[in-house]
């Protein structure tokens, strides 16, 4: 094919010869009217073409739109606007000079780099060999030979479908899915994986947009979305002509607390009852203030259900009562009293983990707790190269301590906020908010030394990454407040809040009273929590600004943290009565 060597090459491109071997993927046409054209100048990464032989033929001059690894065009006959690699190729027809009939002319333009097929720091690189056409990954580590022993331990015949359901779509609980739908996903005649979440949650405007960057900076992302015909609802979006959901949206791997880490697509459910009537494993991928309810609703579909359910559970929060004895009430203390299932078959899973960096394939580790009859064959089902799980029969003071952790966290953030990321402040916190989480340990197990590795652990990840501490960080800045409550866009459920008033008041009961030495009287464990007694007033009563947290720190009648732990060691602390034990 020849090339018009008259014409003149648009700004920042260079004119190509044609070559007959090139291949064009077809499937990243997309077509769109010049009103949607228009306002996509604006994005970032985009580039127009306006050959001049072809002004005339289009409105307001407009040929077509480049974002990043994709090309729109509002022509979808005569002309075609296609990339292959790093290429654009440009068709369309041109009057012949002195003459009526047309003659086809092609122009190649070469694509400044202006692209790069950015990808977002941290993602994981994904060969299109292994992706199935449900968008999940064909693994051969073993993951068909676990599958089969789990159906086998759950008496499954053949064609009968092992069926799996993650109830509640936060980050944690939509990673949880996707790790599942990634491992075992294309053994779709064994498994059946889904998730439920409530239907019309709205994205709002600014959401779509940064949904909209997210996707255009990952290639692999905006190939799938393209490929399933899903793309042009995002464009939609952006320009405010369309409104997503979130549950349309995470069909194609999409969390709304989590949009910058785009998951696998997922088979989502908006019908509880369709959703969970026979599963046979049900993960509560629910905040611990929503557990209650939720799974209220869900014992009645489960009246006729002849099979018992196994029922993991991710919640990290607890309730206080206080009759008629105070005890505290953890997540799977709330599902067996809403649904009667035995406490056998609920499990809880906790660690130190980061939501997004466990997608991202960052190694980590979580243990299964619960009774040994289901925990063992669970840890080898779950176990993933990069996300060993451990199993432990210490259900409840686990749980307990993944509530725990989220009360200090909060904590963390206000002082890394009020004192510009000092290492000597935050140290100090550490050491005295350590201190308070050992002595009340000592309260609720018999052996506190047991737990020391795993809710260290899991303060640690949540002080650097975890929302709670994010949430302390916005209240001592000023971007938060106490009176928005701690449901908060993007986020979630802030569920350090409510274990904050749980705790405090728990602890506060004269009935637990301990003997302090130097006073030589009893006094309720609270007040030697001075951290856990400050975030009570800051955040519970809303009587203490986020500052009083540093003058908590410099109080010289806080005991030293060691002086704390030593109280504790020096007594029998133990009270079995507040994990609802004899």
């Amino acid at each position: 094919m020849k090339q018009d060597t008259h014409v003149t090459t648009p700004q920042g491109f260079n004119v190509l010869p044609t070559s007959n071997h090139l291949q064009i993927p077809s499937s990243i046409i997309l077509c769109l009217p010049f009103t949607k054209l228009k306002p996509l100048f604006s994005l970032a990464q985009s580039r127009v073409l306006i050959p001049p032989t072809a002004a005339n033929q289009a409105q307001s001059g407009i040929l077509a739109i480049s974002i990043g690894k994709l090309i729109i065009s509002p022509f979808p006959h005569h002309l075609g606007v296609l990339k292959a690699f790093n290429y654009l190729i440009v068709l369309f027809n041109q009057p012949a000079m002195g003459g009526s009939r047309t003659r086809h002319t092609d122009y190649f333009f070469k694509l400044p780099d202006f692209s790069a097929s950015k990808k977002m720091v941290g993602a994981v690189e994904r060969s299109h060999n292994n992706v199935l056409s449900n968008g999940s990954l064909h693994h051969s580590n073993g993951a068909e030979e676990r599958l089969d022993e789990l159906r086998r331990i759950l008496s499954k015949s053949d064609g009968d479908l092992l069926k799996i359901v993650s109830v509640g779509a936060g980050a944690w609980g939509s990673v949880f899915a996707a790790l599942l739908q990634d491992a075992y996903g294309h053994l779709r005649d064994k498994v059946q994986i889904r998730i439920w979440r409530r239907p019309g949650r709205s994205v709002d405007r600014a959401t779509a947009e940064h949904l909209f960057e997210v996707i255009n900076s990952r290639e692999d992302v905006l190939r799938r979305l393209i490929r399933r015909c899903a793309y042009l609802k995002y464009v939609e979006a952006r320009l405010g002509d369309r409104i997503l959901y979130a549950d349309e949206i995470l069909k194609d791997g999409f969390c709304l607390n989590m949009i910058e880490t785009p998951l696998c697509p997922l088979k989502v459910v908006t019908n509880l009852q369709e959703a969970v009537w026979d599963a046979d494993i049900v993960v509560n991928g629910l905040p611990s203030t929503e557990t209650r309810e939720v799974f209220e609703e869900i014992s009645r579909y489960w009246k006729e259900r002849i099979s018992v359910p196994i029922i993991i559970s991710l919640a990290k929060g607890i309730e206080a009562a206080l009759d008629p004895i105070p005890h505290i009430i953890t997540p799977t203390q709330m599902i067996k009293s809403a649904t009667r299932v035995p406490m056998d078959n609920i499990l809880y899973l906790g660690g130190p983990n980061i939501a997004s960096e466990i997608y991202n394939k960052e190694y980590a580790n979580a243990r299964i707790c619960g009774a040994e009859k289901w925990r063992k064959p669970l840890a080898k089902f779950l176990r993933q190269p990069h996300f060993i799980v451990w199993d432990n029969s210490d259900l409840i003071t686990h749980e307990v301590m993944g509530g725990l952790k989220n009360v200090y966290a909060i904590g963390a953030g206000m002082v890394a906020a009020l004192t510009n990321e000092s290492a000597t402040s935050k140290s100090v916190y550490f050491a005295h908010c350590t201190s308070e989480m050992i002595f009340i340990t000592h309260l609720l197990a018999e052996q506190p030394e047991k737990l020391a590795g795993p809710l260290l652990s899991d303060t640690y990840v949540t002080l650097l990454k975890g929302r709670n501490a994010w949430y302390g960080q916005m209240l001592a800045k000023g971007e938060l407040s106490p009176d928005m409550g701690d449901s908060i866009k993007g986020k979630g459920m802030i569920q350090g809040v409510s274990a904050i008033g749980a705790f405090y008041e728990l602890l506060s009961q004269s009935s637990l009273n301990v003997f302090h030495p130097e006073v030589k009287t009893p006094i309720a464990p609270a007040e030697l929590c001075p951290i856990l007694k400050t975030l009570y007033k800051i955040l519970i009563r809303r009587e203490s600004p986020a500052q009083a947290i540093l003058q908590a720190l410099r109080d010289e009648t806080m005991n030293d943290p060691r002086e704390r732990i030593e109280i504790a060691q020096s007594q029998v602390f133990y009270r079995p009565s507040l994990l609802g034990q004899p």
